[in-house]
């Protein structure tokens, strides 16, 4: 795959002081187009992600799958359809910069769907909570159990080849939305692979780790999806 058509597809809640520096940080030659998709949110994470050249959607119903979902169907009405879609953070805890690293499997041919692992990569001292950690451990271990697939991380910035996405029917609307993505993959024998991504400490407070109820919430949905899809 030589020069491949790439959109970024950024989920983002009230992150007016750190959309702008993720959109920047894009390699501007790799990507066909950015979109933010504002997430209900009450500061100025539209208007600064308009000012950083995204194309802003806006997803009033709050949730991160519903956010990601927004931006496919923002995709799906596009004349002319991407290779690849990356999907990425809006808090800068992410390195934008290493998406080409992210998309360089699919680029070569030897995978169709790329997870940035931090389990693999620097993280920065206090980027991910011990909720957090303990919960990436149990979730890939269950998927690699059920599912006889080996993921470290369920990171949020990875790469998928566009038509190999619309294929594993994404339903999701909340935190359940990356490992929905990684098991439905396994089931249907999509080639997946992960590389390593630096990661650092978030601008702002986290809406989902930074709260007791939050990261239950999340813990409990992320658990249920790897059991509803392994017995579906």
């Amino acid at each position: 795959m030589l020069q491949p058509d790439i959109i970024v597809i950024i989920p983002a809640f009230n992150e007016e002081n750190s959309v702008g520096k993720v959109v920047n940080d894009i390699p501007k030659e790799w990507v066909q187009e950015v979109i933010v998709v504002n997430n209900n949110s009450t500061d100025a994470t539209s208007e600064n992600a308009q000012k950083a050249g995204a194309t802003v959607l806006a997803e009033p119903r709050q949730g991160y799958g519903r956010a990601c979902l927004k931006g496919m169907e923002y995709v799906a009405q596009l004349s002319n359809k991407p290779d690849i879609i990356v999907f990425l953070d809006a808090d800068y805890s992410d390195y934008p910069e290493e998406l080409p690293l992210v998309v360089q499997p699919i680029i070569d041919e030897t995978a169709d769907l790329v997870i940035g692992s931090r389990a693999l990569g620097d993280r920065e001292g206090g980027s991910m909570t011990i909720p957090q950690i303990f919960g990436n451990w149990l979730a890939t271990t269950l998927i690699r159990w059920l599912y006889k697939v080996e993921y470290t991380d369920l990171g949020p910035f990875r790469a998928i080849k566009y038509d190999k996405l619309v294929s594993l029917n994404m339903e999701d609307k909340t935190y359940g939305w990356t490992v929905e993505m990684q098991v439905k993959a396994a089931k249907k024998g999509v080639k997946s692979t992960e590389v390593a991504v630096n990661y650092k400490k978030r601008i702002g407070h986290s809406k989902v780790s930074g709260t007791v109820k939050g990261t239950i919430l999340a813990g409990y949905k992320i658990i249920t999806t790897i059991f509803k899809y392994a017995w579906s």
